[in-house]
């Protein structure tokens, strides 16, 4: 969840006083991080994931599931078997958003070696045994990975049940998201109050309901206290929620890879983006709202929304008078420019940015590209700052570069790295829901971090405009996206004159995208199919699937190794292919297919504690769930395979087997 510096929370008038003061020395604290290291190179591939979990009490006797609010007690007691650990700890655990939430990673990172994806899985079952092993059973309490909980933002839908009303609420004014159920780390409460305070008003979230045949039509909520302000925002037909818990509450699985340079990281991050739309769908695990079925099958939008602190003025409301840019987008979303060369010329959306600060960091000897990336993002001001982190050693910290950085919350982010550490240029993939088991989790993430290695070593490229990958996140969010959408995708992605050994016949040479012009761009992309990207398509695009197979073919990797990655590739296919079910899809057939269900769009609470109790045997392995995912039959293991590790320790005895 970013920076999680402590201290003294300052009002959101107090810090928009310093925020002059926080992009400049964030922008000397970059140019600094830069000139020391950016001919750094040699770096090795170091990877890891971030998986959140959402603590849940299930309640046999009233058939009711609510959220446990005991995260922080939770997270004390693993981070204090962290610190005692002899040894390097398998796994670390950090605070989320909400007093539910809790995000678990490898203790350390992984590396370069192919049985290294074998151990993901693995590595995901001991946080989650670690994690359930300080929870009460007897209590019905346990850990489930939802994207969404079903009722979050329903009546009661905390454990124990707090009051939750605008008057109590102080840091959201929120009618429907207790302030109680905001993690106690100073930063969540004042990022809450601070966006609502910079924006001018809630923020406003409103999404299609799913019009069901007995959805009331239109669909109109009624609020009890007469809240005027939500009056106005709810719009008819659509879910209504006003408030930074309903996006930061949501969870998420995230990946993180160290490049061996900073130019290898831009290419990275570049190559990527296009793909970001693609894994939303592919991932989508959130078709419910507040207790409502809704019309798309994402998080994204949602949690833009969120988030969003622009003023009337940067939303193109009123006139520009006291704030300096319209701002298209939230300070979450999809990422508005790219950063190589060779993708500069689909950089065809306007840019905002701060001329000043963009003139600074050429002057500075950051190259153009890179220097309007950031002066962009830093026309955001910061939301968050504490008295003790205003007056900085610019040389040996970055606080205030992070401050803004880490609150541009964007479907890829690139990562400079820290001053004074070994950590080097990284890229970090956003936008992939979280799945319900470890098994599925595993594959996203190997399917990810494997697809890196084959664009650097084949030299693939996805490029296409940003404003079609846009138009993407989009179409990715949108109901059952993964059957029944269309994307922009390249029809080429091999270099001139290659092809992969699983298709040996020649392609006729392609021009390479540095041999177009702007008129005949759109001859390189198309509409596809998630289906066609994935898996290929007869006579056209090859699918990364089959990339993936012909790299696998070319190193070297154990059985167990083989096996696994193969399921999860497989994983990945059926679910492009529409043979096994996204999470969405399972939900809202679930929900739909419920005795109880009455066709209104609404998810009762014994639909919910159904669905959630499902859900938790199915994570454990109590119940199969083959339309999910099939059968799971992974090799995964806990550590490297025994004739690797002993050539490592033969070769270097010092070696690490995780880096």
């Amino acid at each position: 969840m970013g920076l999680l510096s402590l201290g003294s929370p300052l009002s959101w008038e107090e810090t928009k006083k310093w925020a002059d003061h926080v992009r400049k020395h964030g922008i000397q604290q970059l140019i600094n991080i830069y000139r020391r290291l950016k001919d750094r190179h040699g770096d090795v591939l170091k990877w890891g994931d971030e998986v959140e979990y959402m603590l849940v009490v299930l309640d046999e006797n009233n058939r009711t599931a609510r959220l446990s609010l005991k995260g922080n007690q939770v997270l004390e007691q693993l981070e204090k078997r962290e610190r005692e650990s002899p040894n390097d700890p398998p796994t670390t655990w950090r605070p989320e958003y909400a007093s539910y939430m809790i995000e678990g990673t490898p203790g350390k990172p992984y590396g370069g070696l192919m049985g290294h994806f074998n151990m993901v899985e693995s590595n995901m079952r001991l946080r989650r045994e670690e994690l359930l092993s300080l929870l009460d059973r007897e209590l019905g309490e346990t850990a489930i990975s939802f994207t969404v909980f079903p009722r979050l933002g329903s009546p009661a839908f905390t454990d124990p049940q707090v009051e939750c009303n605008p008057t109590v609420n102080t840091a959201s004014r929120s009618l429907f998201f207790p302030d109680a159920a905001i993690n106690h780390h100073p930063r969540f409460r004042t990022l809450t109050r601070n966006i609502r305070e910079r924006r001018g008003e809630k923020v406003c979230i409103n999404i299609p309901v799913f019009q069901d045949k007995n959805t009331p039509k239109p669909f109109r909520e009624t609020f009890s206290n007469g809240d005027e302000e939500s009056r106005k925002a709810a719009k008819d037909d659509h879910i209504y929620m006003d408030c930074m818990g309903f996006g930061m509450g949501c969870s998420c699985l995230q990946m993180t890879f160290q490049a061996c340079n900073i130019d290898e990281a831009r290419h990275l991050y570049d190559q990527l983006a296009p793909l970001c739309p693609i894994f939303l769908a592919l991932s989508a695990a959130a078709p419910v709202y507040r207790g409502y079925l809704a019309d798309v099958d994402c998080r994204w939008n949602i949690i833009a929304g969120s988030v969003d602190c622009r003023t009337r003025e940067e939303r193109g409301l009123e006139p520009l008078k006291d704030d300096k840019f319209v701002i298209p987008k939230s300070r979450y979303d999809s990422i508005d420019c790219y950063l190589t060369p060779e993708a500069q010329k689909y950089n065809d959306i306007d840019l905002v940015l701060d001329q000043d600060i963009c003139q600074q960091l050429e002057d500075a000897g950051i190259d153009r590209l890179l220097a309007r990336h950031f002066a962009h993002l830093f026309i955001r001001d910061p939301i968050s700052l504490f008295s003790e982190k205003i007056h900085l050693n610019d040389d040996e910290e970055s606080d205030h570069f992070e401050n803004i950085q880490s609150t541009n919350w964007q479907s890829m982010r690139f990562k400079p790295p820290p001053p004074n550490s070994p950590i080097g240029w990284r890229v970090e993939f956003r936008p992939t829901e979280v799945q319900l088991t470890d098994f599925e989790n595993a594959a996203y993430v190997v399917f990810i971090v494997l697809l890196t290695r084959v664009i650097l070593s084949y030299n693939l490229n996805f490029l296409i405009p940003i404003s079609k990958v846009d138009e993407n996140m989009q179409e990715a969010q949108k109901r059952d996206a993964v059957r029944q959408g269309l994307f922009w995708f390249r029809k080429e992605v091999l270099p001139p004159n290659e092809c992969c050994e699983e298709d040996p016949k020649p392609k006729p040479a392609a021009k390479s995208y540095s041999q177009y012009n702007g008129s005949c761009q759109q001859e390189e992309y198309t509409k596809m199919s998630i289906n066609e990207i994935i898996n290929g398509q007869a006579g056209g695009f090859q699918g990364l699937v089959s990339l993936m197979n012909s790299y696998l073919e070319t190193v070297e990797i154990d059985v167990d190794t083989r096996c696994s990655v193969q399921q999860y590739l497989r994983l990945i296919q059926k679910r492009a292919s529409g043979e096994l079910m996204t999470t969405a899809r399972w939900i809202r057939a679930f929900v739909q297919n419920h005795p109880k269900y009455k066709y209104d769009s609404v998810v009762s609470d014994e639909i919910a504690y159904d669905l959630t109790k499902v859900s938790d045997e199915i994570t454990k392995g109590i119940r199969s769930c083959p339309e999910l995912f099939g059968m799971l039959n992974s090799r995964t293991k806990v550590s490297l395979p025994p004739v690797v590790h002993k050539k490592l320790r033969k070769e270097n005895p010092d070696h690490d087997i995780l880096t």
